[in-house]
């Protein structure tokens, strides 16, 4: 909870890759708040405090999980929603002329959108293909497996129109974007 909070106020996008992750983790654990509690809460190296708040936290996320039908795979509407508005920012950023840099770090991202769509959902978005394709990385690096080139120049390319887009939402929510 305590990571998930800094993420949403210092990065967007990284937090999202985070839910999806946590998202995941319940599901590993069978969304067993025991086993959590047991297996991986208690190796966070938190306060006895933090502790209770961030199984509290897992435990509502687990209720959730169970009333929106996500069990076994898909996302949280908290997370749906939050992919919303990063869509309707990017919209907006690429159809602002005070965002040229954005714009330019899209166009140049883009072959690698349309190639990762074209191999998968072709129902998912340009925004949700991109946060799937550095979910897939992530995990890919996790369990110590190479990335080819291409896929690395993927992910630059991806990661750093994520980047802006995130520093975009922070200056929006600071009153500090002009669009």
């Amino acid at each position: 909870m305590k990571i998930a909070k800094q993420l949403k106020d210092n990065n967007v996008c990284e937090y999202l890759l985070y839910m999806w992750q946590i998202e995941d983790t319940l599901r590993a654990f069978s969304l067993d708040i025991d086993r959590l509690d047991s297996d991986y809460i208690s190796h966070l190296q938190l306060s006895a405090d933090e502790a209770c708040e961030e199984r509290e936290w897992m435990e509502n996320l687990i209720r959730m999980i169970h009333e929106e039908g996500c069990v076994e795979h898909g996302h949280l509407q908290i997370n749906k929603g939050t992919l919303s508005l990063l869509i309707d920012l990017h919209q907006q950023l690429l159809h602002s002329p005070k965002q040229p840099f954005y714009s330019a770090a899209y166009y140049k991202a883009l072959p690698f959108i349309v190639e990762l769509r074209s191999r998968g959902n072709k129902e998912v978005g340009e925004l949700e293909t991109c946060f799937q394709s550095l979910y897939g990385v992530m995990l890919l690096r996790l369990q110590k497996r190479p990335i080819s080139s291409e896929t690395q120049l993927a992910v630059d390319a991806i990661s750093h129109l994520l980047a802006l887009l995130a520093d975009a939402w922070r200056k929006e929510r600071e009153g500090q974007l002009e669009l």
